[in-house]
């Protein structure tokens, strides 16, 4: 009997004591399961450190091909091609380079091409010789174009054959600079040029020997990513074999199994498409479903064919897909889990109503970038959770950011100051061994401009993400802004994403990109609002009046807008802003119809060369 009186006060116990923890730390348990989680994929990560030599991205592949051969990989269109034949595929083309192009190690390529199986084993044959890769936008032009190829470093290009047109504007140029060009074709009538399928499919597949790269360290360079260019030329990150871990071990964080087989909608060459979902895939050893390019109306339709079970999304992407029709079958999906970044807190609640039980797992990383969040918790609207032992491994903070001088606030000692919980502040992380900054290549000026020095102590650096972000009072943290996004009018803050926000639910209305322009004789920047209708609308201009004047202070709403048939977007669906700002509210400038805000009418009415002039000589009250 006393025995099982011990017993029983234990048991008694444990469940006062869990109660306890669930009344008054009510995230415990997805707390101690992050914490958990992220102590495995330490040591996991320090077991590959300590390998001789380093254990790579391309070593679990090979180890992958051994252990489940036949298992499928890629399934693209109609095709499918297991680990076996990618590897196959991929040694091909690494001794077609080697034989043909004459690479070696430690040199650098830029493939020029969009999603397809070809993508991938051009990457890992680049791979199996020790080379990096630098991974080119498709919708570059010109001097963009140029500008990315030659901050990368690299000395050949590899370009799908739909887009030899581009690389021909640019080839006098890539001559001059000793660059070897080569098509994806059979044939290439273009001097300068080669054709590379040929070599690679009469090439052999016999493995090479690891001697090839025997070089390769865990400091090496594997790939080459650029930011998106929403603010200026992109610039091109480095990935080292070491960093390319972390963001592949993202699927594994977010509770992807083995079994799980993974929707990639997203461009291979951005940071997120690639390294979460095609190296995050080869971590967990699963079949990767890849299209040529995100389609709303098609999206679910792939999701019934392929059992897809895991989705990604960035940008705007989920919003599209709410945009849909609905259908009957909308909830007929095997999809459990969504990873991405991006999402907005009301179009996440729309995606649940709509779709079903999907497990989002937002979270926030930047492929610049020395720091990540994730919402474990699922919290909407989240991109994370303050977690003590995540912020011990990864110091960070948010810092007080004076809007309208647009830089940090200081003390009178020139050290920064941390916002208390329920502000906005920037966020900063601090570069460590564990958490480096490689910065940008070719770029050092730039490089130095995301160092933060003098933080907290004499001597302290942190990575500026240049983001801006709130943690509430239970812990979680929003997205607020970009820096520079965000504008001071009339002496408050306005956040771009929610004016936006508030725009787009007027029926008109159909996308929004919110900015702040400046107005000569005036402080701050004065809103602007570049819209996009819906199919058959029209502006309405007491409509609009009306609406703004319900939802936003008089500070937050646009006295601009400019109506376009389609916004500007980067190929990761992020907006883009600098030309908008540039042109202002010109009416020279623009062709587009443009409005300017009237108090005294109560409503948005045509601005006239007449109406600009007196609004830059101050007889119009802004």
């Amino acid at each position: 009997m006393a025995v099982m009186q011990i017993f029983f006060t234990f048991f008694a116990g444990m469940g006062i004591l869990i109660a306890t923890l669930y009344v008054k730390v009510p995230y415990f348990v997805h707390d101690f399961r992050y914490v958990c989680k992220m102590l495995a994929i330490k040591s996991q990560r320090m077991g590959y450190r300590k390998r001789e030599p380093f254990y790579t991205l391309l070593d679990r592949f090979l180890d992958l091909v051994k252990s489940q051969p036949g298992k499928p990989f890629i399934l693209f269109e109609d095709e499918v091609y297991t680990y076996q034949d990618v590897d196959k595929q991929s040694t091909k083309v690494a001794r077609a380079l080697k034989e043909c192009v004459r690479l070696e190690e430690g040199d650098t390529v830029a493939l020029f091409l969009g999603n397809e199986p070809c993508f991938v084993w051009l990457w890992l044959g680049l791979v199996k010789l020790g080379c990096a890769a630098a991974m080119l936008n498709i919708h570059i032009r010109s001097k963009s174009l140029l500008h990315c190829f030659t901050c990368s470093g690299a000395k050949v290009l590899i370009a799908a054959a739909e887009l030899q047109g581009a690389v021909e504007e640019v080839l006098p140029v890539l001559q001059e600079q000793g660059v070897r060009v080569f098509i994806l074709s059979e044939a290439c009538d273009t001097p300068g040029m080669g054709s590379l399928l040929g070599r690679i499919r009469e090439a052999s597949d016999q493995p090479l020997s690891p001697q090839v790269r025997s070089k390769v360290t865990i400091n090496s360079p594997v790939f080459y990513f650029y930011t998106s260019g929403t603010t200026g030329l992109p610039k091109a990150t480095v990935s080292s074999q070491n960093r390319a871990w972390g963001p592949a071990l993202l699927l594994s964080i977010a509770g992807v199994t083995s079994q799980d087989v993974i929707y990639v909608p997203l461009p291979l060459y951005h940071s997120s498409g690639f390294q979460v979902g095609l190296t995050g895939a080869i971590e967990r050893g699963i079949t990767v479903v890849l299209r040529r390019k995100f389609s709303a109306s098609k999206f679910w339709d792939d999701c019934r064919k392929y059992n897809v079970t895991v989705i990604q999304y960035i940008g705007e992407t989920m919003r599209y897909l709410c945009n849909t029709p609905k259908r009957d079958d909308d909830k007929h999906h095997v999809v459990r889990r969504a990873i991405g970044n991006g999402i907005r807190a009301d179009v996440w609640t729309t995606f649940l109503e709509r779709f079903g039980n999907v497990n989002i797992k937002e979270f926030y990383a930047a492929s610049d970038g020395n720091f990540s969040l994730i919402n474990y918790v699922g919290k909407v609207g989240a991109v994370g959770r303050v977690n003590f032992i995540h912020k011990k491994t990864f110091p960070y903070a948010l810092l007080k950011y004076d809007m309208e001088r647009e830089e940090l606030v200081r003390t009178s000692d020139d050290l920064c100051i941390e916002v208390p919980k329920g502000e906005t502040g920037l966020l900063v992380s601090k570069i460590t061994d564990i958490a480096p900054f490689a910065g940008y290549s070719g770029n050092p000026e730039q490089t130095e401009r995301k160092r933060l020095r003098d933080v907290f102590e004499r001597g302290d650096v942190y990575f500026n993400s240049g983001d801006l972000l709130r943690i509430d009072m239970d812990g979680f943290i929003y997205f607020q802004d970009r820096v520079g996004d965000t504008f001071r009018w009339k002496g408050e803050n306005v956040a771009t994403t929610e004016v936006s926000d508030i725009l787009t639910t007027m029926a008109s209305i159909q996308d929004a990109n919110v900015y702040g322009v400046r107005v000569p004789g005036h402080e701050g920047r004065i809103g602007m609002a570049a819209v996009m209708l819906r199919d058959g609308a029209q502006f309405d201009c007491t409509e609009a009046f009306v609406h703004t004047a319900n939802y936003l202070p008089s500070y937050a709403r646009p006295r601009f807008i400019r109506i376009q048939k389609t916004l500007e977007l980067t190929g990761t669906f992020k907006q883009i802003k600098a030309k908008l700002v540039e042109e202002g509210f010109v009416p020279a400038k623009i062709q587009e119809p443009l409005f300017f805000l009237d108090e005294e009418q109560k409503s948005y009415i045509p601005l006239t060369q007449d109406i600009y002039q007196l609004i830059l000589s101050g007889s119009v009250k802004l």
